[in-house]
């Protein structure tokens, strides 16, 4: 490689904007971590209530290319609301299926609710060491954005329109038939879905839920940074 190309390179190099780069993965990292907890909980729960499809379809893991659905991490990176790639749950295999489908179900939001609660401690315990320059301002801001992204995503998956969690946590309070018969129209959810968040209908809702979140967590971060400040 001659002289000038190896000073071109060096050029491009030196032009490169590197904050553009970590601002990317610190929104994918924390979209990753929510995505990947959020399904293998539900897994999980799936397979200790008797249904092992998950884990015969290799979702029992925390290898995030399994859950990714690429759509739903660009929303979750652009929106911080977003969804995952569904885990195979065949309800059948509970004892008792409208109970079992929900409480599978609920684990996604739950999971998303602890890991939110989790962060949120970290991050008060990181401020005071980021404040003396001890831990790097980016790590305890994808921290930050990791505990938001995971309420966020706990919120979107509470609404209960199809294919979202919310859905089969409500259908599973409605009589049998009226169950099985909604049951059959689940496919066509996603396109409601798109069609209300496109015009709107659920931005107040969802503002309020998140801001109802975002106020309980308070005395969360505030413990984390009391003991923050005993220790640093």
């Amino acid at each position: 490689m001659g002289v000038k190309a190896i000073n071109t390179m060096q050029e491009i190099w030196n032009g490169f904007d590197f904050s553009y780069l970590l601002d990317i993965l610190l929104r994918v990292i924390p979209a990753l971590v929510c995505i990947t907890l959020h399904e293998l909980s539900h897994g999980l729960v799936a397979y200790a209530l008797g249904d092992n499809t998950a884990k015969n379809a290799g979702r029992l893991t925390l290898n995030p290319i399994k859950h990714l659905d690429p759509m739903g991490l660009l929303m979750m990176v652009i929106f911080k609301f977003g969804y995952a790639k569904p885990v195979p749950v065949n309800m059948m295999n509970f004892k008792n299926p409208k109970r079992g489908m929900a409480i599978t179900a609920l684990a996604g939001p739950g999971s998303n609710i602890v890991i939110g609660a989790v962060f949120y401690f970290l991050y008060g315990l990181l401020v005071v060491p980021m404040m003396k320059g001890t831990v790097p301002e980016y790590l305890v801001t994808m921290v930050n954005y990791t505990a938001y992204l995971s309420l966020a995503m706990a919120v979107f998956n509470l609404i209960p329109i199809p294919p979202l969690d919310g859905s089969k946590i409500l259908f599973a309070l409605l009589p049998e038939a009226a169950y099985w018969k909604l049951m059959r129209y689940e496919r066509y959810g996603f396109l409601v879905l798109i069609a209300v968040l496109y015009f709107g209908a659920l931005d107040g809702p969802l503002s309020w839920l998140m801001q109802g979140i975002m106020n309980g967590m308070t005395p969360v971060f505030e413990l984390g940074f009391r003991l923050g400040y005993q220790l640093f």
